[in-house]
């Protein structure tokens, strides 16, 4: 009877254990809503109530790190993808170990950022995942750009370059791609350690090479390359009258434009564009470097 009594509150606990997470996930999804939305106060209460019912929940402090990010809470932040990280299955840490990264990319912290990335980067590496890891390697080629140092982004993107390649049935419309990608990569960082005749070489070499891709969906990075470029290279109504051909959507974009419009003078367009960034809540490179400076810009009021 005692034996038949445990196996009935065994059953019990782990049924109400289920139920438990199931509320609690149903929360965190509520709160992502909530996220994308801009509404970070009101998500992470959410969070918070479900990490109450299931404290080793991976999707509730992931998601707490998202908002906590954004709010601008960035040593709370990682404290939160920390134990994502360590409650996460081994096969499962790559969100995490990205989060994180992204989460130091907002402070231009690209030595801390690289050290997640790169663990990202060896687990696809070992899975022969290579086009998974050239995307890894070009994403953390990005954060070092974008944090200053040129040298270790040239040594990414050449290595995400150099990966792809390794994949046994990259067909030539895929070669053509990741050509485009990589002189994309090398006209940015030209023209950021101001070479900008190099630049304008490595644009014509990726205009080539996505006309040969003929991939429609990569049309939106031309423009988008030939804005950067400008901009570093001073030009900024070219800047502008490209950037707008690029993605709306991207808050990068949005802060490069911004920055071209605070340049040219027109402070009242520039303000406009930092609040358009601020429309984002993306969690990814892009608004790691586009969300800061437009909190800064308006804070200050241009």
């Amino acid at each position: 009877m005692l034996r038949k009594f445990s196996f009935l509150m065994f059953i019990s606990s782990v049924c109400w254990a289920q139920s438990s997470t199931s509320s609690a996930l149903d929360l965190v999804k509520q709160g992502q809503k909530l996220n994308s939305e801009g509404k970070q106060d009101a998500a992470l209460r959410l969070y918070r109530r479900a990490l109450a019912m299931s404290p080793n929940l991976v999707e509730a402090h992931l998601a707490s790190g998202i908002a906590l990010d954004l709010e601008g809470n960035y040593a709370g932040a990682r404290a939160e993808f920390s134990q994502a990280i360590e409650l996460a299955p081994p096969d499962a840490q790559q969100p995490a170990l990205r989060s994180m990264a992204f989460s130091y990319a907002f402070e231009k912290n690209a030595p801390e950022a690289a050290k997640c990335e790169q663990q990202v980067f060896e687990a696809r590496m070992s899975a022969r995942d290579f086009v998974g890891a050239a995307e890894i390697a070009d994403e953390l080629a990005r954060i070092y750009l974008e944090s200053g140092d040129t040298t270790n982004a040239h040594k990414w993107y050449q290595t995400g370059y150099e990966t792809a390649q390794k994949k046994s049935d990259l067909d030539q419309a895929e070669r053509n791609l990741w050509a485009f990608r990589w002189e994309n990569a090398q006209a940015r960082i030209d023209v950021r350690e101001g070479k900008t005749s190099e630049a304008e070489r490595h644009v014509a070499a990726a205009k080539s090479a996505l006309d040969q891709a003929n991939n429609p969906d990569q049309l939106r990075f031309y423009p988008y390359l030939t804005g950067y470029v400008a901009f570093y290279s001073g030009d900024y109504k070219t800047a502008i009258a490209d950037l707008q051909k690029a993605d709306q959507r991207d808050p990068f974009i949005l802060v490069l434009l911004a920055q071209a419009y605070e340049r040219s003078g027109d402070q009242e367009q520039a303000q406009d564009y930092y609040r358009k960034v601020l429309n984002s809540n993306a969690h990814n490179p892009t608004n790691a470097f586009a969300r800061p400076m437009a909190k800064e810009k308006l804070a200050k009021g241009g």
